[in-house]
């Protein structure tokens, strides 16, 4: 036989091989004829002609799978045959037998969403990327690298030497090669090369012909039909101007299809750029056409695109792209074939009048389709990209045609990622072919060009822009050009050439151009009278700028890279500068006089006249003559231009204004302009934009203030400001004027403190980029402190995107790691502090204010004064002497004011006079203590004593006197620092010696008058401090009083609970309840102890009135929320009962959906809750996305309080009160034994059977079952009364309306149904959602490691027993006959009853449901016709004790029969236990047969001691909520070990401690039992693992485990393939985190029906993984998902910090990210604790949403 199977299979591979080999021999033949013809390019296309439209369009859908294999073997397999002159296989494995098929570039392209990798270390640019695969196996990995989600269309640098400093190659492609990788010589055989260059030629003339279609062409003479049929087809185009909906709608009225197939055509359409949507002739072809485009202008003004094509014509269409991805496949097999593509791809054709084939597609690109560019640009990448040589050539032709691209792309309405535009990043950014592009290409000069091309529609007459009413999408693509220029400077030239020189340098000179257009645009003039009435544009201007930000910085790099150019650059952009249009000051020179100096200036006010705030001429000159005073190539300055036409004060002119503006713009003199200037000062000091604007305008006046006449400089800043004639003696009534005047002195005074102290600028002071990175930290953390993205995002980026944080970060500060939630901080060091100054430039107001308070506050910790210096130690830079007598002259004047005045209003001034002050003392101390007095020529000090010391009106008496104002006690401290600051640089001067003088007295009495008031502030606070202790004991004296006073009414009264608490935590209930009897803690039985009273009043919420908790009263309710669950779960996706009509009696042992009740514990009245529920419904209902928060058709609505989601309430019954007579119970169990219990039992039942029967009027008797061992005595009925009844509580109407509301609510939600109140399934549902709320409870404490009583929070334990309650008052609402049938079927699943079939097998079933509700049921029993009975307390007890020992047993045998891997254990236990469990095990496998009997009694204990402890834990909390019973003390530690707290169980349970005791006290009573359990035939199933048994103790689910490294999950989610489709589209890889599932999420093509609809893979997994409740990390985005049902969800940080401490939503700062275990695990209890919908409900309560996710697409 075996011989007959393999002969059958090589038959058949036999035949199949055959078949291949015949079909290459036809096509070998035919590859024949083609060169043996004349012309072979003409045969080719002949056979193209014949059989292209048998392959394609031969019906109206296509047929991908046919076509292709149609396409193989009759076009593209004789092409190979043709190409290799042989069998193509051969011809393949030659070609790599003699090399040349490995290239040392990766170049794989990415997609749409593909991850990419960027190390910061070794990358030459930011836009050097690796691909998943070469990054892993790269030594970048260790490195400090970025990730983020590529948008399409770039390729990975790996191999690329130039893209890389280190490391340039993976594993995968390390060639050893060290230098940029040749082109070589083509190693392919003559013949070979001549026939790829013929076939390649004929082939990429066709596809270019094809693609760059028209439709009004006609097909060449070769591909002409010998038939043309009337058969044509009605193409759609994809464009970005119409949406699905308008396209699917358009479709629905044009061509008449359904909705479903309009949609698949968009869909379509969308993903490939075209589709045939109508098949016929040509006239019901134009009739759709003219239909399409008549009905998509209804919707938009612009009409979709569609065009007539013929079968023929797109068929050969559709071979044309089929041969884009050939001609990849084929190119790939040897270095020598992708050279000779290259050549032909380049090659122009032989008449010269048309260009290369990649020119004409290039040309073509904005024309073309999607699918086809996506083709085409995959091609170039993968060809002339590859090659070092061509791609040069392909980057000259690209450079050429730049122009034109940029047009067709800003006239094109698709993506850059699709435009052949793209490709520039990957020419542009490569070092070498950069320079090659400047020299060969003038590229510069190109881009610059275009840019002023498309630009050039905005220019006013005097050659300025103007972007008033631009359109924004055009301005938007414009701006893309920039970064071409930015790719083109990224790497500046080590070495320069005098080509390389000139033509950079015309590049420069356009740029000058560009810049010149910029230069005092969109002026704006000062509104008076009324405000203005249309806000001017200003974003266009600021977005030019933002996008020269960095192009600016790069073209000074370059410069500053060779002397010549620098210096050749700063003389042409001073005489750009010179003959700018806008510069000339028309006015006529005045003379300005003050304190016997003359300036004469040219009068100008910023109030009155247009002022622009756009100067990049200006400041470009500043920077670059800040290079050459940093290189010294300043002195060679003479050589290239005339100094004497650097007129400093001209240069200052407009910075000045700019500043001037912003002052004015502060003191509100502006805010008749708008908000559009108020927006253009923000980013001219912002960050964005502030090192090209804003620092550069300090930089150009503290060049000036250097050269310049000092007081003809502070001279020009006062005229500017308009305060000349102020600081001269002009007054004024007008008090908004005399604001003003206040205001801009103190902008004024903070300029000249920026002027003179900001000295951290590479090349005007001796600092490097580092120092001024350190000093912005500093300042940055002296605010409060930051995290790290914060601090990113507040430091400028170079070109490379880099802050230079991480090289200094942790100098000057220390990193406080994250807890559960919030991100790491940084803290400023404090030796750091000293560097900081108040007054920081880069500070916004708000910064200034919170520096200063914290500072202040901080120093006023220490113990210290609140004067917050200056820095001690700036970067040295010489001021001008002459400084000191127009500052001493100004603050005199200033501080005279002051004391003068004495108002609040000076105080802002007189404290930044006074930093001016001290900042002069600070540079003339730190002068004096570096050099000789002889040599210090800045003396301030004495200047400023002497100036006007002859009337009593120096400076230093100022000071003095100011000491003493009220006014200035904010300022005191300051003052007496400054004062001392005089002192010690007169002593400096004075070179006096440490002796006393008066100076140093006077500095002691200052320190003495510092210690008297320090001490003054401690002797006040310690006095207050003494009264509040006096105070606190006078009232716990009082308190104790009264409590003497009241002590009999305090012994007499019971504990009320807290406020708005309905419980207390058991842990104190237990401690404030004696226990003198050690039964007092048993909880089950004749010994059960007194539970505690529990008489709770309350307060309700709303309505704040207190109420006493009362069966019979008015109802007082707990917010809830009902919901599925399958926290618990043992086997995801099962459904809670199966779709055969059986009722949900019995929970399946897998627990495989619950019913979890829970609350947040705020309490209502009843009453109060409906009128709310009412209000809540009423109002939301018009409230915009309300679905989004809550259902309100289901009853959602939020706590009041907290804002929880809830959906029912469950009414507050206090626990009934019991007391038990021991000896009246041991009477009564004496007579009470199992078997006498269940004989009372059955009777009772079979007797309310018997008398339902009657009631119904049967005509059949009942049939009654020999009952064996247990009696049928009829007599008997009424035993079970004779134990003791008693009247039950009585209720009010409102809380059993209460119970049926809440009841109604688990019935709807667990089992998914309509609601119902007569269903006689809502009480089971009821005993269910206790059991599993239990349940879960457990599992929770579990999880987090806490005890089993004493750990709850309020709320949770408040809830649980008002669950319980509820469960156990659920009866009193429900049919009486219902609760005996359902506790009928529960009990027979434990003993026999007659009328009862088909009982279930014992391992199919959760005895815990099986448990409560047996003991929530009993009651039913002693229900009577005339007379409503319960049981009394003792019946009670004996009842709970006898069904617990039976579910026990049962539960114990359970375990048993599902652990059939038990260990063989030693021989010879002597063990009690173990012997009793041997004993027990032996007898369920004589009755079993099926059990192994080599299993030891100590393997059998244990695994019974473990399999029944979580169910031992769920009844203690089950009849703690019951009785009230306090717990044992084991049982609230939560460190206790198994073996005590099973004691310690058993022992509140009154269970003996050797389970296997209760089957020896019980033998007579369990065996028969057991023989009936053992023998059910379920069982046997499952013994023999046909049916899957649960084991025991069930697994506790978790969250599956995550990798500590999120790039292990960017690679799985880079591995992930969509299960239904096979496209290359971005997909969103999501991981479910229950089950670790990878789903296609948020596409349609794993969409599927979910009751109806169509859902995401998402939310269809959700609904059979969790119940409805998801939560999905979606990968590529680095975000958590929430769901909670079809319609709601919503985001949550993902538990992945990076080193910061930080998350990293969307990838959007690609730090290296690590698992938090905190994180998780918080995301962990928030699933355990079933608190997702409230996380969800919370968070878009928080949201405001104006537009609605869909996440039923998810």
């Amino acid at each position: 036989m075996y011989l007959a199977c393999c002969s059958r299979r090589e038959t058949i591979y036999g035949r199949r091989n055959m078949a291949e080999d015949e079909k290459i021999l036809n096509a070998l033949e035919l590859s024949k004829r083609w060169k043996e013809a004349s012309d072979s390019g003409t045969a080719i296309l002949c056979h193209l002609m014949e059989e292209v439209p048998q392959v394609y369009c031969l019906e109206a859908e296509p047929r991908p799978p046919e076509e292709e294999l149609l396409a193989q073997q009759r076009l593209l397999l004789p092409l190979e045959c043709f190409l290799f002159g042989e069998d193509p296989r051969v011809g393949v494995e030659k070609l790599q037998q003699r090399g040349g098929t490995a290239s040392q570039l990766c170049g794989r392209v990415f997609k749409e969403g593909e991850t990419v990798y960027s190390c910061r270390d070794c990358a030459i640019d930011p836009t050097c990327v690796l691909c998943m695969d070469c990054f892993q196996n790269s030594t970048h990995k260790g490195h400090r690298y970025k990730m983020h989600a590529s948008s399409g269309g770039g390729f990975c640098d790996c191999g690329d030497l130039e893209a890389w400093k280190t490391g340039p190659c993976c594993s995968k492609h390390d060639t050893g090669a060290s230098i940029p990788m040749e082109t070589e010589e083509c190693v392919l055989e003559t013949d070979l090369q001549q026939r790829a260059q013929l076939l390649f030629q004929v082939l990429l003339n066709y596809c270019t012909d094809l693609l760059v279609w028209e439709e009004s062409q006609e097909l060449s003479t070769e591909l002409q039909p010998r038939v043309k049929e009337n058969m044509y087809l009605c193409v759609l185009y994809n464009d970005e101007h119409h949406s699905y909906d308008h396209v699917i709608y358009t479709l629905q009225r044009s061509i008449n299809c359904d909705h479903n197939e309009a949609q698949t055509h968009t869909a379509l359409i969308d993903k490939e750029g075209r589709r045939a949507v109508k098949r016929g002739t040509l006239r019901t072809c134009q009739q759709a056409k003219d239909l399409i485009r008549s009905n998509s202008e209804h919707i938009s003004l612009q009409p979709l695109r569609v065009e007539i094509l013929h079968t023929a014509v797109m068929a050969h269409q559709s071979l044309a792209l089929r041969l884009g991805v050939w001609f990849q496949q084929v190119i790939g097999y040897s270095v020598g074939l992708r050279q000779v593509f290259c050549q032909v791809a380049l090659q122009p054709s032989a008449d010269g009048d048309r260009p290369s084939p990649i020119c004409r597609l290039m040309l073509h690109d904005a024309r073309l389709y999607k699918g086809a560019r996506k083709i085409i640009h995959e091609l170039i990448f993968c060809s002339l990209l590859m090659e070092t040589e061509y791609k040069r050539q392909f980057a000259l032709e690209f450079t050429k045609l730049y122009q034109q691209l940029q047009k067709d792309f800003i006239s094109d309405d698709h993506e850059r990622n699709i435009s052949i535009t793209a490709l520039s990043v990957q020419i542009f950014t490569v070092p070498t072919l950069a320079r090659q592009l400047i020299e060969d290409g003038n590229v510069i000069t190109v881009i610059i060009n275009t840019v002023m091309e498309m630009l050039r529609e905005h220019l006013d007459f005097n050659n300025r822009f103007h972007f008033q009413g631009y359109n924004s999408d055009k301005f938007f693509r414009v701006q893309v050009i920039f970064h071409d220029l930015r790719y083109i400077l990224i790497s500046k030239p080590s070495v320069w050439t005098d080509e390389l020189r000139t033509h950079f340098f015309n590049g420069f000179k356009v740029f000058l151009d560009l810049l010149n257009c910029m230069q005092g645009m969109e002026e704006v003039k000062r509104q008076f009278g009324q405000h203005i009435e249309v806000e001017p544009e200003w974003e266009a201007g600021f977005s030019i700028q933002i996008q020269l930000h960095h192009i600016l910085s790069m073209f000074q790099d370059w410069c500053t890279s060779d002397e010549m150019v620098l210096l050749m650059a700063f003389k042409e952009c001073h005489r750009f500068f010179m003959r700018c249009t806008n510069q000339p000051l028309h006015s006529e020179p005045v003379d300005a006089y003050m304190c016997k100096h003359i300036f004469h200036h040219r009068p100008y006010k910023v109030s009155q006249e247009p002022v622009s705030i756009h100067l990049p001429i200006s400041r470009l000159l500043a920077g670059l003559y800040v290079h050459l005073c940093r290189t010294g190539a300043l002195k060679l300055l003479p050589q290239y231009m005339d100094l004497e036409s650097l007129d400093f004060t001209f240069l200052a002119e407009h910075p000045l204004r700019c500043v001037v503006l912003a002052a004015q713009v502060s003191a509100e003199m502006w805010r008749r302009n708008g908000l559009s200037l108020v927006s253009q000062v923000y980013y001219y000091q912002d960050v964005k934009c502030r090192e090209e604007m804003y620092d550069k305008d300090v930089i150009i006046l503290q060049i000036a203030a250097s050269k310049m006449d000092s007081n003809h400089f502070l001279m020009l800043i006062l005229l500017r400001f308009e305060l000349f004639d102020v600081f001269n003696g002009s007054s004024s009534k007008d008090q908004e004027i005399l604001r003003q005047w206040n205001k801009l002195t103190e902008e004024m005074l903070y300029l000249l403190i920026v002027i003179a102290g900001e000295r951290y600028v590479p090349g005007i002071s001796d600092v490097s980029r580092e120092d001024v990175t350190m000093r912005e930290v500093i300042h940055l953390l002296c605010i409060q402190p930051m995290a790290h993205s914060s601090l990113v995002k507040s430091l400028p980026e170079d070109e490379s995107h880099e802050t230079g944080l991480e090289t200094v970060i942790t100098k000057v500060s220390t990193f406080k790691k994250p807890g559960v939630s919030g991100h790491g901080l940084y803290e400023v060091k404090k030796e750091c502090l000293q560097e900081f100054n108040p007054f920081f430039y880069h500070y916004t107001k708000s910064q200034f204010s919170k520096a200063e308070d914290t500072q202040k506050k901080r120093r006023v910790q220490e113990g210290n004064d609140k004067a917050l210096r200056p820095p001690y130690r700036l970067p040295s830079r010489k001021p001008s002497p002459e400084w000191c007598v127009s500052l001493a002259a100004m603050c005199s004047s200033m501080c005279s004011g002051t004391c003068s005045r004495g108002r609040s209003r000076t105080a802002p001034r007189c404290g930044l006079a006074l930093h001016l002050i001290a900042q002069a003392l600070v540079e003339e101390n730190s002068q004096l203590e570096a050099a000789n007095v002889e040599d210090v020529t800045f003396n301030f000090s004495l200047k400023a004593r002497q100036i006007g010391s002859e009337q009593g009106k120096s400076l230093f008496h100022f000071l003095s006197k100011m000491k003493t104002l009220p006014s200035l006690e904010a300022q005191k401290d300051m003052i007496t620092w400054t004062l001392q600051m005089f002192e010690m640089v007169k002593c400096l001067r004075e070179n006096s010696s440490p002796a006393p003088s008066q100076s140093v007295e006077q500095a002691k009495l200052e320190e003495s008058v510092q210690d008297k008031e320090k001490a003054e502030r401690r002797r006040k606070a310690e006095a207050a401090k003494r009264h509040r202790q006096k105070v606190m004991a006078q009232m716990s004296a009082m308190q104790k009083n009264f409590i003497e006073t009241h002590k009999m009414l305090y012994d007499n009264m019971p504990d009320s609970g807290n406020q708005g608490d309905p419980t207390t935590e058991l842990s104190s209930a237990c401690e404030s309840s004696p226990m003198e009897l050690s039964e007092s803690r048993v909880a089950v039985g004749p010994q059960q102890g007194m539970g505690l009273s529990e008489r709770e009043s309350l307060t309700c919420i709303l309505c704040q009135e207190e109420q006493e908790v009362v069966a019979g009263g008015a109802a007082m309710v707990l917010t809830a929320c009902v919901q599925r669950s399958t926290v618990l779960t043992q086997s995801h996706g099962r459904s809670l009962y199966t779709p055969d009509g059986c009722y949900p009696l019995l929970m399946p042992p897998d627990l495989a959906v619950g019913t979890h009740t829970g609350s947040c514990g705020h309490v209502m009245h009843a009453t109060c809750w409906q009128k709310y529920f009412e209000a809540v419904q009423n109002t939301t209902r018009n409230r915009l996305h309300a679905e989004m928060i809550i259902d309100l058709e289901n009853g959602e609505y939020l706590c009041p309080l907290c804002k929880s989601l809830c959906n029912t309430v469950i009414p507050l019954i206090p626990l009934e009160p019991a007391s038990l007579n021991y000896e009246s119970a041991e009477i009564v169990g004496q007579l009470l034994t199992l078997q006498r219990w269940i004989q009372i039992i059955l009777a009772r039942i079979k007797g309310l059977t018997v008398k339902a029967q009657e009631a119904e009027e049967s005509s059949e008797s009942a049939t009654v079952a020999e009952m064996g061992t247990f009696g049928d005595d009829p007599a008997e009925f009424r035993s079970i009364l004779s134990f003791g009844v008693q009247e039950p509580r009585k209720f009010s109407e409102s809380v059993l309306q209460m119970v049926q509301v809440c009841a109604t609510t688990v019935h709807r939600v667990g089992l998914q149904v309509p609601p119902n109140e007569q269903c006689p399934d809502v009480p089971i549902m009821a005993w269910n959602t206790c059991a599993y709320t239990i349940q879960a409870t457990e599992n929770m404490l579990v999880g987090e490691g806490k005890g089993l009583f004493g750990s709850l929070q309020n709320r949770q334990l408040a809830g649980l027993k008002a669950v319980v309650q509820f469960a156990a008052a659920q009866r009193r609402r429900s049919s009486q006959a219902v609760i005996q049938k359902h506790f009928t079927d529960m009990l027979a699943v434990l003993v026999p009853i007659s009328n009862v079939e088909g009982s279930s097998s014992i391992l199919e079933m959760d005895f815990f449901h099986l448990l409560v509700g047996l003991v929530l049921s009993i009651p039913s029993l002693y229900q009577e016709e005339a007379v409503d009975l319960q049981p009394s307390s003792i019946s009670t007890a004996y009842n709970h004790l006898h069904l617990l020992h039976l579910v026990t047993m049962a539960h114990v045998l359970q375990i048993l029969l599902s652990s059939q891997d038990l260990p063989v254990g030693m021989e010879g236990d002597k063990d009690a236990e173990a012997e009793s469990a041997a004993a027990v095990y032996s007898t369920v496998a004589q009755y079993t047969g099926g059990l192994r009997t080599d299993i030891s009694g100590c393997s059998v204990a244990d695994c019974v001691r473990k399999g029944v402890l979580p169910f031992l834990r769920c009844a203690a909390l089950l009849f703690n909520c019951l009785t009230g019973v306090a717990p044992p003390e084991e049982l609230l530690d939560k460190a206790v070990t198994p073996e005590v707290q099973l004691e310690a169980l058993c022992c509140y349970l009154a269970l003996p401690s050797n389970l296997f005791q209760l089957f020896h006290t019980h033998l007579d009573t369990v065996d028969p039992l057991l023989q009936r359990w053992c023998g059910n035939p379920a069982l046997s199933k499952a013994l023999t693992a046909q049916v899957p048994a649960t084991r025991y103790p069930r697994k506790r689910n978790r969250l599956i485990n995550l990798p500590e490294d999120y790039s292990v999950l960017l690679n799985q989610a880079s591995q992930f393939k969509c299960p239904v489709s096979s496209d290359d589209d971005r997909k969103h890889p999501t991981l479910c985190l229950f089950c670790g599932d990878m789903l296609c999420s948020q596409s349609t093509c794993c969409q599927k029906q979910l009751d109806g609809e169509n859902v995401g893979a998402c939310t269809a997994h959700a609904a059979t993984c969790g119940a409805g409740v998801g939560l999905f990390l979606r990968v590529r985005e680095c975000e958590i998902v929430l769901m909670a049902s079809k319609t709601r969800g919503s985001t949550y940080p993902a538990p992945y910090l990076d080193d910061y401490g930080e998350t990293d939503p969307q990838l959007g700062r690609g730090n290296p990210l690590h698992l938090c275990p905190e994180r998780y695990r918080k995301l962990h209890y928030l699933w355990l604790q079933h608190c997702v919908p409230e996380e969800i409900a919370r968070s878009l309560e928080v949201l405001n949403v104006m537009f609605a996710f869909e996440w039923h697409s998810l």
